[in-house]
């Protein structure tokens, strides 16, 4: 089964590429390099874990709809977070996106290689191409 790449290339705002991608199709299943709070401009959002949070998935979802899946088809969500004291506030934002049948989850806390950022979120989806 070959893996095929998905979403372009990643560069850092100031034209570095970055040596990942943004996703992969192995099969049936859709896997998404972890998203950060980057907002358009390619900076990490302010307002905290909430806004972060919901950037995270906004991203998300952007990169599913490239390639026609959405958020009902994430099977599983690995989560980091750089302070259990935000783990309320950031299930506020991610339960609002998944009210129902939420995909599996794991969480833990752990610093995270870009400053300022406070969460990460990977996802893997079933999309049947």
């Amino acid at each position: 089964m070959p893996i095929e790449t998905l979403g372009g290339d990643v560069k850092l705002p100031d034209g570095t590429p970055v040596p990942l991608s943004k996703a992969v199709r192995a099969g049936d299943f859709l896997i998404l390099s972890g998203q950060l709070g980057f907002g358009p401009d390619g900076r990490i959002v302010e307002g905290g874990i909430e806004a972060q949070t919901r950037q995270c998935i906004e991203n998300a979802k952007a990169l599913l709809e490239e390639v026609g899946a959405d958020l009902s088809q994430v099977a599983k969500a690995t989560i980091w977070l750089t302070d259990t004291a935000d783990f309320g506030a950031f299930n506020k934002v991610y339960g609002s996106y998944f009210p129902s049948q939420p995909p599996a989850r794991s969480a833990v806390c752990s610093a995270l290689m870009v400053p300022g950022a406070v969460v990460e979120i990977e996802f893997l989806a079933y999309h049947p191409g």
